[in-house]
């Protein structure tokens, strides 16, 4: 009865592990998991003094790579790159500070959330600029960076003012710095980010105007992965994972957040 009772779950552990890797990935079994971000979104996705990958994403992608119990490869691309990527299968996985969005979500799946945060405005330090509202007029420049929900925000929203569409967040930043930009549309801790290295000149209107949560892109279909991940993300945070990644890399914007009365989620 026992020996039958084990064989019963060492086949399920293979059928698990079948699907996961097999179905899940591919027609065969990987030993690399290909994950997919942009290394120029610090902390969450950088390069080191040596051009390694290091920050949050990073380091969440190496935990999840260990309770996969699977090797873990970070493949650099643009951001607009990298759901097409993952639709051709050149990736495995999204961990890049992606949205998860309805629009997105018809080309490629989504795990749980692992971040709350929001769209806010950097802007000019001697601008009239209250909030959103106040930038839809003719005359006004707003930069965005392509492929984000700022960009997609602008487009649909803001009908009089002048969308500037910018491959980098550095760039878009600039705009604003030298006057040439009103706002930057942008998420919640890089603007507070931005304005930090840019106080003599800038603005951050911190309160976020469109309600946002990150996710793990997955490509459509392979449900096994996204139930491993699911699994991981809810042990993850039980066991202090995500306190720990706010203790590392963003250490000093949980404490200005808190004091300045707005919540901060990892």
């Amino acid at each position: 009865m026992k020996l039958a009772n084990c064989l019963c779950v060492c086949m399920c552990t293979l059928i698990v592990n079948l699907a996961l890797f097999g179905t899940g990935f591919g027609a065969e079994k990987k030993d690399t998991l290909i994950v997919g971000m942009e290394l120029a979104y610090p902390p969450f996705e950088m390069t080191d003094t040596k051009g390694q990958p290091t920050g949050v994403s990073v380091d969440l992608a190496k935990a999840l790579g260990t309770a996969l119990g699977i090797h873990v490869q970070i493949q650099n691309m643009s951001y607009d790159g990298l759901i097409p990527s993952l639709k051709t299968g050149k990736i495995d996985l999204i961990i890049s500070s992606m949205t998860a969005t309805a629009e997105r979500a018809q080309s490629i799946d989504f795990s749980d959330p692992y971040l709350q945060t929001g769209l806010c405005l950097l802007v000019r330090k001697n601008s009239t600029v209250q909030g959103v509202s106040d930038l839809d007029k003719a005359g006004m420049t707003v930069a965005v960076k392509k492929g984000t929900t700022g960009h997609s925000y602008a487009s649909k929203q803001l009908k009089h003012a002048r969308v500037l569409v910018l491959d980098k967040e550095a760039a878009a930043v600039l705009e604003v710095v030298q006057g040439k930009a009103d706002a930057f549309i942008y998420d919640q801790m890089s603007t507070y980010s931005n304005w930090q290295r840019n106080q003599q000149t800038t603005r951050a209107l911190l309160k976020p105007f469109q309600q946002e949560s990150w996710a793990v892109g997955i490509r459509k279909g392979n449900d096994p992965l996204k139930i491993r991940i699911n699994a991981f993300l809810k042990e993850y945070r039980a066991t202090g994972g995500f306190e720990r990644l706010g203790d590392t890399w963003l250490k000093e914007q949980k404490q200005q957040f808190k004091q300045l009365g707005y919540p901060f989620f990892l």
